[in-house]
């Protein structure tokens, strides 16, 4: 059930981004073997400074319910980037966060 948060520069292709990692969460073989749990949304921001200068950068959040150990967030944050990384974002920072949300707090209704 995660939420993968995409922050971005905006000249980078969300559509693009959001596939990406989707595909590597799935391959994380931590959530549902459909991806029907695993959600994806993308911000583009136009204002920005990465360090003094403007560089392109890519950040994603991935929020899971806790009790997952910390190899397997880890793991899935190793995923994540390692797919990013094969598309040939030459130049552009990129990171990653897994953060846990407390499982006795969370509600859902769909």
């Amino acid at each position: 059930m995660p939420h993968c948060v995409i922050e971005h520069s905006d000249n980078l292709d969300a559509d693009s981004l959001v596939e990406q990692v989707f595909k590597a969460a799935l391959a994380s073989a931590l959530f549902e073997p459909d991806g029907s749990d695993i959600k994806v949304r993308a911000q583009g921001f136009k204002s920005y400074l990465t360090g003094p200068a403007k560089a392109d950068f890519i950040h994603v959040t991935v929020k899971i319910l806790s009790g997952r150990t910390a190899e397997q967030k880890s793991t899935l944050a190793d995923v994540i980037i390692a797919g990013l990384a094969k598309s040939g974002y030459a130049g552009v920072s990129m990171t990653v966060d897994v953060v846990d949300m407390d499982r006795a707090s969370y509600r859902k209704v769909i």
